[in-house]
């Protein structure tokens, strides 16, 4: 079975709970719409983290968020192929496999296209506090043109994209921070996923990062939820 669930930031007790539940195996996939938590420190709480998950009866197929580091900079991360497409792992926890952007995947026999990263709007709380903020959170544009090139040999046609921000015609406002300033916050990545949105012809779209449970027209936002991936 393949699981598809929102943001996490290091709480996993509820995708605990789920495997448990439903007993499932290693064999099982929890797709993770970005920031899962899993790299965010750089330091032992991330171990424990990944300690922790190392013992969930199930894989976990991670979206890169805007609250963790991306795994190709860190030195222990390797690749490999996974559901037809690159995969990040550590050799000591084989069950946390982070997603490449702009890759496909299958799964279901879905191609699935992964678009990770955001901005973040809290950014100058966390450099002002001294928290960790890290300026890979958003796809390069290496990153954004190798999408375009994967569509384009595609046809512009996929099956299902996963990302972690969404289109900024879809940004649900009425999630919106109170006390940040719109007017600073970098949306060029929801502009460039308009132009993806408008431009391909796909059957879902699934994505996390703002916190709330929402449908519209073909895209999906998740946060707590977790529901069967499409079949």
């Amino acid at each position: 079975m393949i699981y598809i669930t929102g943001d996490k930031h290091g709480d996993f007790i509820s995708i605990f709970d789920f495997c448990y539940k439903y007993k499932t195996t290693r064999k099982d996939i929890m797709i993770v719409l970005g920031d899962a938590g899993i790299n965010y420190f750089l330091n032992n709480k991330d171990y424990i983290l990944k300690n922790s998950l190392l013992q969930y009866p199930i894989t976990f197929f991670l979206i890169h968020g805007n609250h963790e580091e991306r795994p190709e900079n860190i030195s222990s991360y390797k690749k490999k192929k996974f559901h037809g497409g690159i995969v990040y792992y550590e050799e000591d926890y084989p069950n946390l496999l982070f997603a490449k952007d702009a890759e496909i995947y299958n799964f279901n026999n879905n191609k699935v296209l992964v678009i990770g990263g955001a901005y973040s709007v809290d950014k100058p709380y966390r450099l002002l506090y001294g928290y960790n903020w890290y300026p890979s959170e958003q796809p390069s544009l290496k990153t954004k043109n190798k999408v375009l090139e994967v569509l384009k040999k595609n046809n512009n046609k996929i099956d299902i994209i996963l990302s972690h921000t969404c289109p900024f015609k879809y940004i649900p406002r009425e999630v919106f921070i109170s006390g940040v300033d719109q007017s600073s916050v970098d949306n060029s990545l929801e502009y460039y996923l308009d132009e993806i949105e408008n431009n391909t012809d796909y059957k879902y779209w699934y994505c996390g990062h703002y916190h709330t449970e929402k449908k519209i027209d073909k895209i999906r936002f998740m946060f707590n939820d977790i529901d069967e991936f499409i079949d």
